[in-house]
């Protein structure tokens, strides 16, 4: 892994994403976990065939039809996330005593996508 310059993180080049460091590790079941992956590799392909679309110039109302289903796709994945974070991790954080700390980075991760 690489770093970003911005702030010293580690960059994960299969995600393309800075990787965040947490002190909690995910506590989510391996169904969610395999059903959230499972969504993600749909929309790879999903990605994959809105770029066959482009490079083989179809119409673009079609593609931005496409890209809307993409993006719904890609919300839905956040919800579940996010709906899992919050049953799980945070409820965690506050069995443990560090709930103050998980909902700073909730906050931050919130505000980085929504702007």
């Amino acid at each position: 892994m690489g770093t970003d310059r911005r702030a010293d993180r580690p960059v994960d080049p299969a995600a393309g994403a800075v990787a965040e460091q947490h002190p909690h590790e995910h506590i989510g079941s391996p169904e969610q976990t395999r059903a959230l992956l499972n969504r993600l590799a749909r929309l790879e392909g999903h990605v994959g065939g809105v770029r066959r679309m482009i490079a083989d110039g179809r119409n673009c109302s079609d593609v931005l039809i496409q890209l809307a289903a993409v993006r719904a796709g890609v919300d839905k994945v956040s919800r579940l996330v996010l709906e899992d974070h919050i049953a799980h991790c945070l409820r965690e954080a506050a069995s443990n005593g560090t709930s103050d700390e998980e909902w700073d980075r909730l906050k931050e991760a919130l505000d980085r996508y929504i702007s």
